[in-house]
């Protein structure tokens, strides 16, 4: 954890990358943490501004196109994310900033440099994937199923260099087959909803990650009953 034993979580370039309540994911994080007596702060990064490289959670959003490829850009010419990585942070990106994560992505027509942390690529599928997405999640991770929203235009295509995140059921994810990507401490999903709200087992397991202990359970009737309804509808 950082300095003074906060956890530092930081959301970045809200002003490019923040759609379908991206924004909960940070919100569910602090709450979670704060649930079990783990100081946090929290930090909201614009795309004008340098990122820290002493986070603990980093968190990256949705956005249209051309957001999305200025965000990459930046990040890129930045650098800390890269370094936070490399020393071991958490980073939870979703839909396009899930994209940005690997070697490559399309935006409005071209093809853009992604950062290269995950080893994926995306392009252009045939047709936009709207709709509730769920799937078994990796067992290594030891999760319960994945239930989320997505809304993209983008094919996922993953390296051997990364596993998927769940096996799908309902839904498009990467290529409709499987969804979302991990590797390491890095976590992406195309899961909005917000993703961690709909999958709290999620956020648990970044702070754990970021703590390097296993955390305490807490009562989480309210969202098993969300859960339960939402992964019903999509049995139905």
């Amino acid at each position: 954890m950082s300095t003074e034993s906060h956890l530092r979580l930081v959301w970045i370039y809200p002003d490019l990358l923040s759609t379908y309540g991206d924004r909960g994911n940070l919100l569910i994080l602090g709450r979670r943490a704060d649930l079990r007596g783990l100081p946090v702060e929290c930090s909201e990064v614009r795309s004008d501004q340098t990122l820290p490289a002493d986070g603990d959670i980093y968190l990256i959003g949705g956005g249209e196109d051309g957001p999305q490829a200025l965000a990459a850009q930046r990040l890129i010419n930045d650098g800390n994310l890269h370094r936070a990585v490399s020393r071991g942070a958490v980073v939870f990106a979703v839909c396009a900033g899930y994209q940005l994560m690997g070697s490559s992505f399309f935006a409005k027509g071209a093809k853009c440099a992604g950062l290269s942390i995950l080893d994926l690529s995306s392009d252009r599928g045939p047709s936009r994937a709207v709709g509730e997405l769920a799937g078994g999640i990796d067992p290594q991770l030891s999760l319960p199923p994945l239930t989320g929203f997505e809304n993209h235009g983008g094919r996922t295509h993953l390296g051997p260099g990364v596993k998927p995140l769940a096996r799908v059921t309902a839904g498009i994810g990467n290529d409709g087959q499987t969804e979302g990507a991990w590797q390491g401490k890095v976590l992406g999903t195309y899961s909005h909803g917000p993703a961690l709200a709909r999958n709290p087992a999620i956020a648990d397991l970044l702070l754990s990650w970021a703590t390097g202990t296993v955390l305490e359970p807490i009562d989480d009737s309210w969202p098993d009953r969300l859960r339960a309804e939402r992964l019903a509808a999509v049995r139905s």
